[in-house]
């Protein structure tokens, strides 16, 4: 388990953009599961939809994304503070099967596909209540700074 305090070590992501509030599951090598508790709060809804709030999904990908960055830095035993970034780099079979709304808490899981010179495949996975919302496979790319 992890709070947000060591996810920050992990992720070079801060206010408003870092998207995992918890890991509740981690295996380094195979999988992560974490969440995001979506609030009314967050800044995006001011403008993203303001009658009818929905969560960008952009940022939903981003988010397991994130995750997926979480997994990677702790199979390679790595942080950002060590001069290593992870880049999202791509995604294939993108789908969105429902809105995430304020009240929401999306969980977010990766498991690791591959890994090839320095790029990693992922399966990810966000869902609510058991629901899938979205999922892909993306790549990402362990990089110096």
């Amino acid at each position: 388990m992890m709070d947000v305090k060591e996810i920050r070590e992990y992720l070079p992501h801060r206010y408003p953009f870092l998207l995992v509030d918890r890991v509740v599951e981690l295996n380094p090598g195979e999988s992560i599961v974490a969440y995001k508790n979506v609030t009314v709060n967050e800044p995006f809804f001011n403008g993203h939809f303001p009658e009818h709030p929905v969560m960008p999904g952009v940022l939903i990908v981003e988010a397991m994304a994130q995750a997926a960055g979480i997994l990677g830095f702790k199979t390679m035993d790595k942080r950002p503070q060590d001069g290593s970034i992870y880049y999202f780099v791509g995604a294939d079979n993108l789908r969105f099967k429902r809105p995430v709304v304020p009240g929401d808490k999306l969980q977010l899981e990766a498991k690791v596909i591959s890994e090839r010179r320095g790029i990693w495949k992922f399966d990810v996975r966000a869902s609510v209540d058991g629901d899938t919302v979205s999922s892909a496979t993306i790549l990402c790319a362990d990089r110096k700074v």
